[in-house]
C-alpha cells in the first residue's frame, strides 16, 4: 500500500476546510446549520420501530472507530497459533491475557493485560484482498461491486460516520462525525472510497481535520479564529451573514452550496463554543496523561478522539497515520509485504499496544467506556504464509478486530479461524454484522430506512444481524 505523494489529503468533495472558510472571509451564506438540517429531514428521517426494547439498543452515546488501515495481521495479534508450522507462526510467540485460556501475540503485553475489558472478533471475513474495496465494505457495511482497487465515487454508498452524523447528530457539540489525522489513502491516489457521504452528497461528509496533534500547539486547518476578530466581531459578523441570502441557500438545492453553509455554520460555532474549543486543545492535558497515549501522531490522535468524544461527537474515526519516508520502506502502515517481524516489533505494535491499552483505561477510569463504543480493525488481516520477502499478504478470508465498552461484556472471543488462521471455523461474521452492531448500540436501528435525493427508501444496512454477544442479548 504505497502512499500518496499529496503531503495534504483533502476531503472527497475537493475543497478543505481552509478553503470553504477562505472565501468570502467567513463565509457568504446566512442559512443556519439548524435551518439547513430541517431543511433536509425529509430526506434523512429513519423509520424504525419496536427497536429500543431490544437488548443493547441506544447504549452508547458515542464511537471511537479505530481504523489500522493497511490490514494487521492476526498471527501476531489476536489470533496467535503457536502451534503451526513457523512459516505460518511467524518469529514471535503467545502470551496469557486477563481471559483464562486465551492468547495474544508477545508483542501486545499491555493489551493483554486488559482483554478482560475486550471482545475479539476472530472470524471476520470480506472475501476481498483489495485494500479499498475491501476496506469500502468494513466503513460502510456495504459490499463493492470489484474485488480490485477502486477510487472514491459520488455514488458510493454513505459511510458509517457519515450515515450516524446523518440520523444520530450531537446534541452536545458542533460536530458529529469527524476523521483524524488524516484520510485513508492508497498508491499515488485520491482518499479510499468508503470515507464520505457517498450518493447523500458532500454535505453529510464527516468533517476531517487534518492534524499532527502531536507537534507543539498543532492547529487544525480553518478552525481558528483570526488574530483581528473578535468573539464579539465574529458575533456581529455572524449576525449579518445570516440575514443575507437566506432564502438563496434554501432554494438552491445545490449540494456544495449546503455543504458550504453547513461547513460555515460549524465554522462559527466551533469558535463561540468553549467546549468545542477546549475539546480541541490537547494543551489542558495533563503531560503523564499525553505520555500515557505515546506521544507519537497515532497516539495523540487517538487523546484527541476521546477528548472529542467527551465533548459530545458522536463518532470519531482514527485512521492510523503514515509516516514520513513510509513510501521507500515498502510495508507502509500496516501493510507488511516485507519485513513483517521488524515492522511489527519496531514500529506498530509498540504504538498499538500502547496506546489502544490507554484508550480503554483511561475511558474506564473516567467512567465513560460504558457509554462509548470502541472498535479496532483494518480493512483486512494478512495472509497465514510467510512470503519469501519476510512479509504477510493480503487476506480477506478471515481476520480479527477488537471491540470494547458500551456495556459490552468483556472477555469473549467470538468465532475461531481453523488452525492456521486463514480461514473462519466457526460464527462467520460479515462487515453488515459489525455496521449492524455499532448503529444498533448507538441507538439507531439496522432494519431503519431515509430517503436518498431522489426519495427512494434505502434500508441503513442489508443482510447484517447485530451481533448477539456484543449487544447482550
Amino acid at each position: 500500500m504505497p502512499p500518496n505523494r499529496e503531503p495534504h489529503p483533502r476531503p472527497c468533495a475537493g475543497w478543505s476546510r481552509r478553503d470553504l472558510l477562505r472565501i468570502g472571509g467567513l463565509g457568504a451564506f446566512g442559512l443556519s446549520l439548524t435551518d439547513l438540517l430541517r431543511a433536509d429531514v425529509s430526506a434523512t428521517t429513519a423509520r424504525a420501530a419496536g427497536v429500543a426494547t431490544r437488548p443493547g439498543f441506544g447504549r452508547a452515546k458515542s464511537c471511537i472507530f479505530l481504523y489500522l488501515s493497511g490490514g494487521p495481521p492476526q498471527h501476531e495479534t489476536f489470533d496467535p497459533k503457536p502451534e503451526a508450522p513457523s512459516e505460518i507462526r511467524g518469529d514471535f510467540g503467545s502470551i496469557r491475557t486477563a481471559i483464562p485460556g486465551v492468547h495474544f501475540g508477545e508483542l501486545l503485553p499491555k493489551v493483554a493485560g486488559i482483554a478482560n475489558r475486550l471482545a475479539i472478533l476472530r472470524s471476520m471475513s470480506t472475501d476481498n484482498n483489495s485494500h479499498t474495496a475491501s476496506g469500502y465494505w468494513m466503513l460502510t457495511g456495504q459490499p463493492h461491486t470489484a474485488q480490485a482497487e477502486v477510487p472514491a465515487s459520488p455514488d458510493d454508498w454513505p459511510s458509517l460516520a457519515s450515515v450516524i452524523g446523518m440520523l444520530k447528530p450531537s446534541d452536545r457539540s458542533p460536530f458529529s462525525s469527524v476523521i483524524l489525522p488524516e484520510l485513508v489513502h492508497n498508491d499515488n491516489a485520491p482518499p479510499a472510497p468508503g470515507q464520505s457521504g457517498g450518493f447523500m452528497g458532500t454535505v453529510w461528509n464527516p468533517l476531517l481535520f487534518q492534524c499532527e496533534p502531536h507537534l507543539p500547539r498543532f492547529e487544525i486547518d480553518g478552525l481558528r479564529l483570526p488574530e483581528s476578530v473578535s468573539l464579539e466581531r465574529l458575533g456581529d459578523r455572524s449576525a449579518l451573514l445570516h440575514g443575507m441570502d437566506r432564502d438563496f441557500v434554501a432554494r438552491a438545492g445545490s449540494d456544495p452550496v449546503k455543504a458550504f453553509a453547513r461547513l460555515q455554520e460549524q465554522a462559527f460555532d466551533v469558535v463561540h463554543s468553549a467546549t468545542a474549543r477546549a475539546a480541541l486543545d490537547l494543551e489542558r492535558e495533563k503531560s503523564s496523561v499525553r505520555d500515557r497515549y505515546g506521544r507519537t501522531k497515532y497516539g495523540q490522535s487517538v487523546l484527541l478522539a476521546r477528548r472529542l468524544v467527551e465533548s459530545g461527537v458522536r463518532l470519531v474515526q482514527v485512521n492510523w497515520p503514515r509516516e514520513p519516508g513510509d513510501q521507500m520502506t515498502g510495508n507502509p502502515v500496516w501493510d507488511t509485504h516485507k519485513h513483517n517481524a521488524s515492522r511489527l516489533k519496531n514500529v506498530l505494535c509498540p504504538q498499538f499496544d500502547l496506546t489502544f491499552s490507554a484508550l480503554i483505561s483511561d475511558l474506564e477510569e473516567r467512567g465513560l467506556l460504558d457509554e462509548t463504543l470502541v472498535v479496532a480493525t483494518g480493512e483486512f488481516g494478512r495472509s497465514p504464509r510467510i512470503n519469501p520477502e519476510g512479509g504477510r499478504d493480503h487476506w480477506g478470508n478471515c481476520f480479527s478486530l477488537a471491540v470494547a465498552g458500551a456495556g459490552i461484556r468483556g472477555g469473549q472471543v467470538i468465532g475461531s479461524s481453523d488452525r492456521i488462521g486463514g480461514q473462519p471455523e466457526s460464527r462467520l461474521l460479515r462487515p453488515p454484522d459489525l455496521a449492524a452492531t455499532i448503529l444498533h448500540l448507538l441507538g439507531i436501528s439496522p432494519e431503519a430506512e431515509f430517503l436518498d435525493p431522489v426519495n427512494r427508501p434505502r434500508v441503513v444496512t442489508q443482510n447484517g444481524n447485530v451481533i448477539p454477544e456484543l449487544a447482550g442479548t
